[in-house]
C-alpha cells in the first residue's frame, strides 16, 4: 500500500471553539450537530487505522484569535504524547502592522511549518470569512506574508475563484513563500459556467511556481463524497498544477458529515488512478512530506 500523508486535518476540543459550542453558527459545510463534540487525536487514529496514512499535518481550526499560540501549544502536546501529528499550520494575523511578535513566539514548537489566515470571501454572506474580498492587495498583509520566507514557513492561502486575481497579487509580493491553495481553490459553482471561471482563474494562480494546490474539501459546498466530483477536481488541478504541486488532505473531520475515511482516502485514489505510480506518490506523500517539512520528524 502507497505511504500517504494527510496534509489537512483537524483535532479540538469542544470547549476552545466557539462555533462548537452555544447556539449552531451557520458553516459552509451546512449543518454540523454530528461533530459538535470533542475530536482528538484517539479518533482521529482509529479513523485512520488501515488506510495506510502514516503522516499527518494539523490545520489551525479557529481558535479565538487571541489563543493562538494556545492552539499550536495544545497541539503540540498532543504530538509529544502520541507522535501526531507531524507537522503544524497554525494561525497569526497578517492584518496586524507587523506579525513578527506572533510567529516568534510560535518558533518555540518544533512541528510548527506554515500559516494559515482564511481570506476568503464570498457574495453569499454564508460563505464569508474575511471582512472584505481584497485583503490578498492590502500592502501590509503582503509584507506580513513575505516575512513567512524568514522563518521557512509556508502559506495556506484560502480565497474563492472570484479572488484570485488579488491571489495572484500576493503570491508575487512572496517569491520566497511557498503557497498552499487550500481546498483547490473551493469551487462553489458547479454549473459549466462556474466551472469554467474557476478554471480560468485557478490558471493564473497555478502559473506561479511557488503555488501547490491541496485536494481537499471537495464536499464542502456539495455535502456529499461524489466520486465523479472528486475526480473532475483531482484531474482539473492535476493538469493545472502538474502532480509535483498537488497534495492529498483529508479535511477530517469535517468530511466525517458525510462519509468515512477509508471511503474518502479510497475515492480520492481512484480518482488519481489514470496517472503515473509517481504522479499518485506525489499527490499522496511526496509533495506534502517537502512542502511541510515532515522528514524532520
Amino acid at each position: 500500500m502507497m505511504q500517504v500523508v494527510d496534509s489537512h486535518f483537524h483535532v479540538w476540543q469542544q470547549a476552545d471553539l466557539p462555533w462548537l459550542s452555544g447556539p449552531m453558527q451557520p458553516r459552509i459545510f451546512g449543518p454540523y450537530e454530528p461533530i459538535r463534540r470533542d475530536y482528538l487525536m484517539a479518533e482521529y487514529l482509529e479513523d485512520t487505522r488501515h488506510t495506510g496514512v502514516e503522516k499527518s499535518v494539523y490545520v489551525q481550526a479557529n481558535w479565538p484569535v487571541d489563543q493562538a499560540e494556545d492552539e499550536v501549544a495544545w497541539v503540540s502536546t498532543i504530538a509529544k504524547e502520541t507522535g501526531w501529528p507531524h507537522g503544524i499550520v497554525g494561525y497569526a494575523d497578517m492584518t496586524v502592522e507587523d506579525v513578527r511578535s506572533a510567529l516568534d513566539r510560535l518558533t518555540v514548537y518544533p512541528r510548527m511549518r506554515g500559516i494559515r489566515q482564511q481570506f476568503h470571501w464570498h457574495e453569499n454572506p454564508l460563505f464569508r470569512f474575511a471582512a472584505h474580498g481584497d485583503v490578498c492587495q492590502d500592502k501590509t498583509v503582503q509584507a506580513n506574508v513575505a516575512r513567512l520566507a524568514d522563518y521557512g514557513w509556508s502559506f495556506d492561502l484560502q480565497v474563492f475563484a472570484g479572488q484570485m486575481d488579488g491571489a495572484c497579487e500576493l503570491v508575487d509580493a512572496c517569491p520566497d513563500v511557498t503557497f498552499v491553495l487550500q481546498h483547490a481553490g473551493m469551487l462553489t459553482d458547479t454549473s459549466q459556467e462556474g466551472r469554467d471561471h474557476w478554471r480560468r482563474q485557478t490558471a493564473k494562480l497555478a502559473a506561479r511556481p511557488n503555488v501547490t494546490s491541496k485536494l481537499s474539501g471537495f464536499g464542502t459546498f456539495i455535502h456529499k463524497r461524489d466520486a465523479q466530483h472528486i475526480t473532475w477536481l483531482t484531474r482539473e488541478t492535476v493538469a493545472l498544477f502538474g502532480a509535483e504541486r498537488c497534495l492529498w488532505g483529508s479535511n477530517f473531520p469535517i468530511e466525517k458529515l458525510w462519509t468515512d475515511y477509508p471511503s474518502l482516502l479510497d475515492t480520492h485514489r481512484m480518482a488519481a488512478g489514470a496517472l503515473s505510480t509517481a504522479e499518485q506518490a506525489a499527490i499522496f506523500n511526496d509533495t506534502a512530506s517537502r512542502v511541510y517539512r515532515l522528514s524532520e520528524h
